[in-house]
């Protein structure tokens, strides 16, 4: 190993010790004596361990309403249970239609899907979405966190495809997910504000949600929802989703749960949910925090209806 590896190697140890140590770290992970209680919670109906592959097949066809897919990205990643490697694009493409197409079975024929990938993975999930669902937009969402690149661009987007069974037919509630912007150039007509308003903590303009997003935090150590998963996605993120394509009391499948936040996003907005998780630990996070959703419904940077910029104190 060469000697600047070493310096790298012992930089992410001092950074993991740091976390672990620091005061203001809220981290949720599962004690041992919690593990005999939150099993119970794995119901095998609306919390599910096991494999996507095979709990598919048992799950009834047309019940989601909406469906939010965060798939192993073709990266060399550890989930515990699983390892996924690097893979050519053709065999990620077949790796995904072993799921996706029974997958589509589940959704209902108005119903909605996005699917979460990066840059590597990106264009061959849209090939295989194109195969049964019509692509209606593509999400491109800034994760600003990670490390820079030498010899490249720092990696920090991320896609999210979004598709539907009958582009004819289908649910989406832009007043929902709507976005708080302060504002920097305030233009006035006849004295009064144009298309803004004046409140205690400044300038704001409510405006149409676009397909960049430039305003989610992925969660760190100091942050309640933050877990262990190596690929944690942010409630704000699954917030958006679930708003706009779902309604109160819908069904929302996620066949990856990871540690539960597509589940726990949907409960804190009174809506049923579904989830599938191999890794039994991220199984159990799931279910600590779901019963923590039964009483504290905050979403970090989404209140009063609308959902407010990065660092906004909201």
């Amino acid at each position: 190993m060469e000697c600047r590896e070493i310096f790298v190697s012992l930089q992410q140890l001092s950074s993991m010790i740091v976390a672990m140590t620091a005061k203001n770290n809220r981290t949720m992970w599962v004690a041992n004596d919690e593990r005999e209680a939150l099993m119970k919670q794995v119901d095998g109906q609306s919390l599910i361990h096991g494999d996507t592959l095979e709990v598919l097949e048992s799950l009834p066809d047309g019940f989601a309403n909406l469906i939010i897919a965060d798939p192993p990205y073709n990266l060399k990643k550890d989930f515990g249970e699983a390892k996924f490697v690097v893979r050519q694009s053709e065999e990620y493409e077949d790796y995904l239609r072993s799921w996706f197409y029974t997958l589509c079975d589940k959704l209902a024929p108005n119903g909605s899907l996005y699917m979460c990938g990066d840059w590597r993975c990106s264009s061959s999930m849209q090939r295989v979405i194109e195969e049964r669902l019509t692509i209606l937009n593509r999400i491109t969402w800034q994760r600003e966190k990670g490390r820079g690149a030498a010899r490249n661009w720092k990696n920090s987007m991320e896609d999210i495809w979004f598709a539907v069974k009958n582009p004819k037919d289908y649910y989406f509630d832009v007043e929902a997910v709507k976005q708080r912007r302060r504002v920097l150039a305030p233009y006035r007509q006849d004295g009064q504000p144009k298309d803004w308003e004046e409140t205690d903590d400044g300038r704001f303009r409510t405006t149409c949600p676009s397909n960049f997003w430039d305003d989610i935090s992925v969660p760190f150590w100091s942050m309640p929802e933050n877990t262990d998963h190596p690929t944690q996605k942010p409630e704000k993120l699954l917030a958006k989703l679930i708003l706009a394509s779902s309604r109160e009391g819908d069904m929302v499948f996620d066949p990856f749960l990871g540690s539960g936040t597509t589940a726990v996003v949907a409960k804190k907005l009174h809506r049923r949910y579904c989830g599938i998780e191999l890794n039994l630990d991220y199984c159990l996070l799931a279910a600590k925090r779901l019963l923590l959703a039964a009483t504290d419904k905050s979403i970090q940077g989404y209140t009063d209806g609308v959902f407010w910029e990065r660092n906004s104190g909201k």
